[in-house]
């Protein structure tokens, strides 16, 4: 059988993880230097480190320091080893081959095999709340202790990148395979065996997370001698902590405010130039049962009344970015090439007044609720979008109701269900299309009771055939061209409408710290080429 080789030895091998290492901003041209805790403003309260069977970012960061992955991703979306040094695919995209790194070892000392990888990627599998990752994935045949051989049910062309961190850790069989619930095994949070460049030493939930240098790295580096996750609690204590060098890193930060302010300092790099893989799509969502959301005319005309510019000039003072469709800017399969729905007021209100919807004497032509994700930490995303909502449409006749849910569940209980006409939301791309944008529009997704399924009921036998033929399709252009016809589709039929990309920044101390990484994953990435200046 004819295979697709992706394989790099000797001196490709050191150029292609010198490319892995390379840095996105640095305060000098310093060489690396050996020492120091990088100390980061963070809320330590990760449900479990198992990044292999639990998602989240609270997991994700701390799990890329403490597992190593086959792969990794630089910032321009293309693939390097890591555990694996070099990899195939076979002609029709059934096989994938990997080879691993000899030598490379558990905290604990113990060798990590082919058996560890079969049964991490099998655990994520059966486990990871991102079905889609490994869906495909049949069967891990382990010929030899450094070789697996992954067998698929269908071709799966994201799956490079769902071998990469932090979405496949590889955790030690020795430990987990023990019979317990691996996602509530006690080795999830103590004396975690991992196999990457950090070791877990002290975890204190809501105030820190201490994670020191392996010394048995399979890798150069790491070059930090300790990672401080700190909880430094209230946003003034954050800022005050990165401002007087308390802190050397805030990331994951969208606040407006925060940033407006950091960015004032001469000390501080604010950039969000590390996280296009996550895609964070904050938009209205549209419930198509409810009578006048059923109308595609009122959801275009709702889209010519809402003004991205507005949005991310003003309501977030220019650190979030408009978006355009269900795919962000910045990914591979992008395109700006749809229709845009700017600002026209004059046109929303014709295409109500044609499709029938007379307004009334008080000027309203009917009304409807719309609900938000109640988490401070995006409110400026969600809360006061909501609430810009109100005014928005009734230049056009629609009455808004913000309804307000006390917490997390009261809301996702109202979406999952379908009791809700619209509702802001804020769904991740996860770096491929498969993993974080079909879910939201495939018709056999809509499952009563699933947040984050098609909740919004939309149903287009096209798209559910485009999407099909581009979750298996190997070849980069013809895939590119299904999303982007895809893309088309969406941004006519609009069962949500896209306002804007959260735009997460990192924020770090020029004076003290160097090689922040060049990925498109944050600091849910290795950072073992990270260092501190003094």
């Amino acid at each position: 059988m004819e295979t697709k080789q992706y394989i790099l030895s000797g001196a490709k091998i050191i150029a292609a993880l010198t490319v892995v290492g390379a840095v996105a901003s640095t305060a000098n041209a310093a060489d690396p230097k050996r020492g120091g805790t990088l100390t980061i403003v963070d809320t330590a309260n990760p449900r479990h480190f198992n990044a292999a069977v639990q998602s989240g970012v609270a997991t994700m960061v701390p799990g890329a320091q403490l597992f190593a992955t086959l792969l990794r991703l630089d910032g321009q979306f293309k693939t390097h080893p890591y555990l694996a040094t070099d990899w195939k695919v076979s002609d029709d995209g059934l096989s994938v081959t990997l080879n691993l790194r000899k030598g490379a070892k558990f905290h604990d000392g113990h060798d990590i095999t082919s058996a560890d990888v079969a049964f991490s990627l099998k655990a994520n599998r059966d486990n990871h709340p991102f079905k889609a990752m490994f869906a495909p994935l049949k069967d891990v045949e382990t010929p030899t202790p450094h070789q697996v051989i992954l067998r698929l049910s269908q071709a799966h062309p994201a799956l490079s990148l769902a071998l990469t961190a932090p979405l496949s850790a590889i955790i030690p069989k020795h430990v987990y395979g023990d019979g317990q619930n691996i996602k509530k095994h006690p080795r999830n949070t103590k004396d975690v065996v991992g196999s990457g460049p950090f070791r877990l030493t002290a975890f204190k939930r809501r105030e820190h997370i201490i994670m020191e240098r392996n010394d048995n790295y399979f890798m150069e580096g790491p070059f930090l001698d300790k990672i401080v996750l700190q909880n430094f609690g209230q946003v003034a204590s954050q800022i005050i902590a990165m401002e007087q060098g308390k802190a050397d890193m805030m990331h994951w930060s969208s606040s407006s405010r925060t940033l407006a302010r950091l960015r004032k300092s001469n000390n501080l790099t604010v950039t969000s130039d590390h996280y296009v893989a996550i895609g964070p799509n904050n938009w209205i969502a549209f419930n198509l049962k409810q009578k006048q959301l059923s109308d595609v005319r009122v959801r275009q005309a709702i889209a010519y009344a809402v003004d991205r510019n507005f949005v991310t000039k003003a309501l977030h003072g220019g650190f979030s970015k408009p978006s355009t469709g269900p795919i962000v800017p910045g990914t591979p399969y992008y395109t700006a090439d749809v229709e845009h729905y700017d600002l026209d007021l004059a046109k929303a209100n014709k295409i109500l007044d044609d499709a029938g919807y007379k307004k009334g004497g008080d000027g309203m032509r009917f009304t409807l609720k719309v609900d938000y994700l109640p988490a401070a930490a995006i409110d400026e995303n969600q809360k006061a979008v909501a609430e810009y909502l109100k005014p928005a449409l009734k230049k056009i006749g629609i009455n808004v109701i913000v309804r307000v849910s006390p917490d997390f569940p009261t809301w996702a209980n109202y979406v999952r269900n379908w009791d809700f006409d619209m509702t802001m939301d804020v769904p991740f791309n996860w770096g491929d299309p498969v993993i974080g944008v079909h879910r939201t529009y495939l018709s056999n997704n809509i499952k009563k009771g699933v947040i984050w399924s098609n909740t919004q009921n939309y149903a287009n036998s096209e798209v559910d055939a485009i999407l099909a033929k581009a979750g298996v399709e190997l070849d980069q252009a013809k895939r590119k061209n299904h999303y982007v016809k895809f893309q088309k589709i969406l941004a006519r039929d609009l069962p949500v409408y896209p306002v804007n990309v959260i735009a997460y920044h990192s924020v770090f101390n020029n004076k003290t710290v160097s090689g922040v990484p060049d990925t498109v994953w944050g600091t849910a990435h290795p950072l073992d080429r990270i260092y501190k200046l003094k």
